[in-house]
């Protein structure tokens, strides 16, 4: 499985943070048969094997910490799950603005739907109303008609 992105994230920034204090730490993460793909592998691959559902931050970051420690270790077959990560991402200004972005174009979005909808409604409206003008309108002259005709009746009949 390919783990997520924040996943990876929380775990590397963890792992950029213990190399940044010890340099030899650092010199294991740079190892070319070490990368972020097969250590997200090995831990999700020891979490499965405990057993267990939930695991402290220090559990996972010691399991990181050990993948780039030990020089054989194998990181195992890919495990298919899903990975819930309870830290906030920090999202960059680039990060920021694209959402706001997004969020602002999706509420135009929205917003334009409802105006659109809003005036079919009132098109509709109106129309039904002219409609119901012209059939009272029609009704009017059937009833005009039929009254002249009421009338052409009676005189004929009076002389």
């Amino acid at each position: 499985m390919k783990s997520t992105e924040s996943f990876k994230k929380v775990i590397s920034d963890h792992l950029a943070s213990v190399a940044a204090a010890d340099p030899a730490f650092a010199e294991k993460m740079a190892d070319p048969k070490k990368n972020m793909d097969d250590c997200t592998t090995y831990i999700l691959n020891q979490v499965k094997a405990s057993g267990c559902n939930g695991f402290a931050d220090a559990e996972i970051f010691g399991m990181a910490v050990h993948y780039y420690d030990e020089a054989e270790i194998k990181p195992g077959a890919k495990v298919s799950c899903e990975v819930v990560v309870n830290h906030k991402p920090e999202l960059t200004e680039a990060e920021k603005l694209e959402a706001r972005e997004k969020v602002r174009k999706e509420f135009e979005e929205t917003q334009l739907k409802e105006l659109e909808q809003a005036r079919e409604r009132k098109e509709a409206k109106e129309k039904k109303k002219q409609e119901k003008l012209k059939l009272e309108e029609a009704q009017r002259k059937a009833k005009k008609i039929e009254a002249e005709k009421r009338m052409a009746m009676a005189q004929q009949t009076l002389f």
